[in-house]
């Protein structure tokens, strides 16, 4: 396994999302409720998007400590290896998710 490819794809992510997490931080601000100023609907639709930045940071930092994680494995040499069977995750998987902790079968019976 090309521990290496795995490290740049990760930092690549990383950076990704601290460039969005920039560009969304102001759709998560505090709505302004001065009916004066903003009229009902508009300010119902701005609480909205607001709802959504926040879920969407939720998340956002999710996938941040998720690629922190790998990226520790990585150093620590565990970099690969499914967290609950200990066996080898698949390269395809890890090339689709390079922060996934557990191989396709583990993954599997945890949903049900």
């Amino acid at each position: 396994m090309d521990k290496e490819h795995f490290r740049n794809k990760l930092l690549k992510l990383r950076k990704e999302l601290q460039l969005i997490e920039k560009s969304g931080n102001d759709a998560a601000k505090i709505v302004e409720l001065d009916q004066s100023s903003v009229g009902r609907l508009s300010r119902m639709d701005a609480m909205q998007a607001q709802a959504m930045s926040k879920e969407s940071n939720r998340r956002r930092e999710i996938k941040m400590k998720r690629i922190e994680s790998a990226l520790q494995r990585i150093e620590n040499d565990e970099f690969g290896y499914c967290l609950s069977c200990e066996e080898e995750i698949a390269p395809k998987r890890l090339e689709f998710d390079p922060s996934a902790l557990l191989c396709i079968e583990c993954a599997d019976r945890g949903e049900k």
